[in-house]
């Protein structure tokens, strides 16, 4: 009988990236729009708010993510520089670095070396990069990709709340859009759990949880501002 294991930490980098887009794209939106209509702005201000919000909303995101995410290519780029000049100038420097380091593993000094020479064989600076300063291939920043993945979720999100607000007439707005977003929070956070091998249950609560207080508290202000002007 074969036994085949399923691991998920190859979808970190991009599910986090759409995870946090959508995300945002909800709870910003539908804050906005809450807060807009709760300071008494008519049913066309609150959807052009919501627009705005949503355009503005998914270059920032993008933008973000991608400036971020190249600061730390940049770090890992540097980083693999300094050890690709240091296997030039002292190779068996490297071999006893890398050997120690699989000592401390768990393996005996004299396997260790055997290891450490046979995968430097292979590929010196591949074997550096994972073993030493933690870079793998599926964990290397992609800044093109993060940008794409948050930029596009955070679009997607952010036209849920949208659509309702559009489609439910202005004394039900606030209510509707609301419930609407809060349901479709725990739709993400359970989907996004779910792909990460997580609960489903916690992860919707905890989404869920922020993005009601986001909500309230953006509604409070709008009734706060209303009331004043």
């Amino acid at each position: 009988m074969s036994h085949e294991e399923i691991h998920r930490s190859h979808r970190v980098g991009w599910l986090r990236a759409a995870v946090l887009g959508a995300n945002d794209g909800i709870v910003s939106t539908a804050s906005l729009i809450i807060g807009v209509a709760a300071a008494s702005t008519t049913h066309e201000g609150v959807l052009l708010a919501g627009v705005a919000g949503l355009v503005a909303g998914a270059m920032s995101m993008a933008a973000g993510e991608y400036v971020s995410v190249s600061s730390q290519s940049d770090t890992e780029n540097a980083d693999l520089e300094i050890e690709r000049k240091s296997l030039e100038d002292d190779v068996e420097f490297e071999k006893k670095e890398l050997a120690t380091i699989y000592v401390g593993r768990g393996l005996e000094p004299a396997l260790a070396k055997q290891v450490a020479e046979q995968l430097m064989e292979h590929d010196a600076l591949g074997a550096h990069a994972r073993d030493e300063i933690g870079i793998t291939e599926t964990g290397s920043a992609q800044p093109v990709q993060a940008a794409f993945y948050s930029a596009g979720t955070f679009t997607i999100g952010a036209a849920l709340p949208l659509v309702v607000a559009w489609a439910v007439p202005g004394s039900l707005l606030m209510i509707m859009v609301a419930l609407f977003s809060l349901v479709f929070l725990a739709l993400l956070g359970g989907v996004a759990a779910r792909a990460g091998g997580a609960s489903i249950t916690i992860g919707a609560i905890r989404v869920t949880f922020w993005g009601a207080l986001a909500m309230a508290l953006t509604a409070g202000v709008g009734q706060l501002f209303g009331v004043v002007a």
